[in-house]
């Protein structure tokens, strides 16, 4: 699988990456024989880009057991910045970041994390900077090699414009394009790594009917079904994929060349199989379809903001 350097870091990543949110909210510890052999065909199929966060359930754990072993085939990416359990403590101090860290480091049975991404706080947080010198202790520890901001909207522009991430992880696909005008010139201007979080919306797209929601962010789904059938609605043209409405909507997402990864979650290996050989074989250039989706864009957003 093709390759793109993540910013400035000099960290090689696949265009395709494997989000594990599905796997750390939607798997128990009787599941770990399926995450396991979705982790190791990930990386069998040349997907070297794992993301996860201190909050997904089980996911850090599960990367840990599974994979730990391969540590050298992949770059680690997690978060930080929520206090476990949720709502029994407070987010976003110095303190809790720095033991968050500790504890990925852990629970993944790693030495060190290649990403640690401040997980979506908001600009009073970030301009705070308490979090910011608890990600920049760890790195000049070694724990953590590179640091990033995950997020979208304004709090996404205040973490570009400063000068003090590495990374950028928001959110980009055919029904979720306002990145495209306000964050993607600046990071494309401060060369900073980007990696798009549900660039399948997903898998709403070309769907007849509404999905049944992700069983851990339905809010997401619902949204994004209601916006993909207003935009069919309003194109005079087959603006569907003739079947397979993940592929065109990855096609769609992938076809920036701004974008370093793009991560995907599933549940099945077959899925990731598929998935990696779609993007292996993807060729970019398709100005005339992204014009297309562009202009049903411009046409139906109702001032539509990114879903953080």
């Amino acid at each position: 699988m093709k390759k793109n350097m993540l910013g400035k870091t000099g960290l090689e990543v696949s265009r395709l990456g494997i989000g594990l949110s599905e796997i750390g909210f939607n798997f128990t510890s009787n599941d770990f024989s399926t995450a396991e052999k979705v982790l190791n065909v990930a990386l069998d199929e040349g997907i070297n880009f794992l993301d996860t966060a201190a909050c997904y359930g089980i996911s850090e754990e599960t990367i840990g057991l599974a994979v730990a072993h391969r540590r050298s085939d992949y770059v680690l990416a997690t978060k930080a910045g929520h206090y476990l359990p949720r709502g029994e403590g407070e987010d976003w101090t110095y303190e809790l970041i720095t033991k968050s860290i500790e504890r990925s480091l852990l629970r993944l049975k790693t030495d060190y994390l290649d990403l640690v991404q401040l997980h979506s706080c908001d600009t009073s947080v970030l301009e705070k900077g308490e979090v910011i010198r608890s990600l920049l202790d760890a790195k000049a520890a070694g724990k953590v090699r590179f640091i990033g901001y995950s997020g979208d909207n304004e709090n996404a522009v205040w973490a570009v414009t400063s000068g003090l991430f590495d990374t950028l992880q928001t959110s980009f696909s055919i029904v979720d394009q306002s990145a495209r005008a306000s964050i993607f010139p600046e990071v494309v201007n401060r060369g900073i790594g980007l990696i798009i979080k549900r660039p399948v919306a997903n898998g709403v797209w070309g769907r007849g009917s509404d999905p049944r929601p992700y069983e851990h962010i339905p809010d997401y789904t619902k949204e994004y079904f209601k916006r993909s059938q207003l935009m069919i609605g309003a194109s005079d043209k087959k603006i569907q994929s003739g079947g397979n409405g993940v592929k065109l909507a990855l096609s769609f997402t992938l076809s920036h060349k701004v974008i370093n990864v793009a991560i995907v979650g599933s549940q099945r290996p077959d899925h990731v199989v598929s998935n990696a050989k779609f993007v292996a074989e993807f060729i970019e250039d398709q100005p005339e379809y992204l014009e297309l989706f562009y202009g049903i864009w411009d046409e139906v957003n109702r001032d539509w903001k990114q879903l953080g």
